[in-house]
């Protein structure tokens, strides 16, 4: 699963001066507390195991990870492309793909299309010019989309040739070498799923994508090294993995009735004994997307699918016989998304008062402070630490982004949040594809496509909470609680960016400068 559980815990004002004085002493007051401190220290035990996570990965990062041996025969490989209305990057996927280097005789490709719009022309003319070229290339085209992606790869299984299946979503560029680079760690019949590590096309394309990037390697490099490394569940994100065929087939198949069809494979065929291997130094080049509604279409699914996978596998985790330090892991990894939920809480509960910066020393020492230092500091901690091992010699550059990262994950908690009460009360919902955009340089455009997320009224409610937290920020200056103010404009700037960002798509003229241009379809 393409994910990641970006949440932010922003958690710990000054001496707990945005305490009630009017709800003091009375029944209000006390339930108050009892909200106020229950998400606090929800949000802090998501901190602390953010923590671990950084040791685990301190811990085992320089673990060699190498084949068991090598095929002196090359197996078949069955490469599966899933794609769904995909015009402007399709192209790239297949030129990409003809390009791996492998024996052409021992390459099956999959171009799995579900695609109503022109998409559908476009990857047949791919397909048959593959073909003409002598390429083993099947196109299979589904007009009812039974279980979306799930469904697709699972058809494409039927008429796969090979034990071992490499899945590359469309937006995927994958590197000459994958398969030499991955294949012979199958030469253990214990590993059933190999993971690489992303890559970002277009990374410096905006303030957005540069911060997404930031997203995506706190959770490719410091989560699945420390999980996989360690001996912890991890899963498989989607694409740019590899797959055995029998663990596939004995762990169940894939099965749609969640969003995170990847996720749930993944902790399915670990508990039923399969090892898998993240390789973090072979990276597969993806894009990033470049609109806020898409990103946010993207966490949505990713996020409610997570925890729809938490209902469905947790319990059965928990009746194993796996080791107690596995379960509580897989439970942190599973939860991790509800901490969308406490920070969307905090914000309501949050409110302002005229107690003065001077007031409550004993609590900010025993309270706020443990708490800032495990909910918001942990994920300073966690996305430097993230960027050093990445880029030695430029990290300290990246971390300036770090106060936007820290925003959009404020930002993007209403988003989030919505989506784990939609899993949570068994809210149905489509399959919504990210857009992309074929973008990878600044001087591409991409307004006005025929890809649009769909409209909501969710910018709406982001606005609202700008304005809220604009009266915080105003209302602390006005009482002196100066240094509450970082942290209240954390979240103002938050809501704001994310909330003029999504209305901008649909309102060219506010859309923070950008400039409105077509995207023309590949001829």
């Amino acid at each position: 699963m393409r994910r990641k559980r970006h949440h932010v815990a922003l958690a710990a004002f000054h001496g707990g001066s945005f305490s009630n004085p009017a709800m003091q002493g009375s029944l209000g007051s006390i339930i108050w507390t009892i909200c106020y401190l229950t998400v606090l220290i929800g949000l802090s035990a998501y901190g602390i195991h953010r923590y671990v996570i950084i040791y685990l990965f301190l811990k085992n990062r320089k673990r060699a990870v190498a084949p068991a041996g090598h095929f002196e025969q090359l197996p078949k490989v069955t490469m599966q492309l899933p794609i769904f209305n995909e015009v402007y990057v399709v192209e790239r996927l297949l030129k990409s793909v003809s390009e791996i280097d492998y024996p052409r005789e021992l390459l099956q490709i999959q171009v799995l299309d579900d695609s109503t719009d022109d998409t559908r022309e476009l990857t047949a003319s791919c397909v048959e010019n593959l073909q003409n070229r002598g390429f083993n290339v099947e196109l299979i085209h589904r007009v009812d989309r039974i279980g979306f992606k799930a469904g697709a790869l699972e058809t494409g299984l039927v008429s796969a040739e090979s034990d071992f299946v490499c899945i590359l979503d469309a937006d995927f560029v994958p590197q000459p070498d994958l398969l030499l680079k991955t294949i012979h760690f199958f030469t253990d019949p214990n590993v059933g799923m190999i993971q690489t590590r992303w890559g970002h096309l277009n990374r410096g394309y905006s303030l957005l994508t540069r911060v997404q990037a930031m997203f995506l390697d706190g959770h490719l490099l410091l989560e699945q090294t420390a999980r996989s490394r360690s001996g912890r569940f991890f899963n498989f994100n989607g694409t740019a993995g590899l797959w055995r065929r029998s663990c596939i087939d004995e762990a169940g198949g894939w099965q749609h009735d969640t969003l995170t069809e990847d996720l749930d494979l993944s902790y399915r065929a670990q508990l039923a004994g399969w090892k898998f291997i993240f390789l973090s130094d072979v990276i597969t080049p993806a894009e990033l997307p470049v609109d806020m509604n898409g990103f946010k279409s993207q966490q949505h699914r990713w996020t409610k699918g997570s925890v729809q996978t938490c209902k469905k596998l947790l319990p059965t985790i928990w009746r194993s016989h796996l080791p107690l330090t596995i379960k509580v892991e897989a439970t942190a990894h599973l939860t991790s998304n509800f901490a969308y939920l406490l920070l969307a809480c905090l914000c309501v509960l949050l409110h302002p008062s005229s107690g003065g910066p001077q007031a409550g020393w004993v609590r900010m020492l025993l309270v706020d402070v443990p708490i800032f230092m495990t909910a918001s500091v942990s994920v300073a901690v966690f996305y430097i630490c993230a960027q050093r091992e990445l880029n030695p010699r430029t990290w300290m550059k990246e971390i300036l982004l770090l106060p936007c990262l820290l925003a959009l994950g404020v930002g993007l908690s209403l988003n989030n949040a919505r989506a784990v009460l939609e899993a949570v009360f068994n809210h149905k919902s489509d399959f919504a594809r990210t857009p992309k955009y074929g973008i990878e340089r600044k001087s591409q455009p991409w307004r006005s496509c025929k890809y649009m997320p769909l409209k909501s009224l969710l910018p709406i409610a982001e606005m609202a909470f700008a304005l809220y937290f604009s009266y915080f920020v105003w209302f602390a200056i006005q009482h002196g609680q100066f240094i509450s103010v970082p942290f209240l404009a954390m979240f103002q700037l938050g809501f704001l960016y994310v909330s003029l960002s999504s209305l901008g798509q649909w309102f060219p003229r506010i859309n923070l400068g950008a400039e409105r241009a077509e995207i023309t379809i590949p001829a």
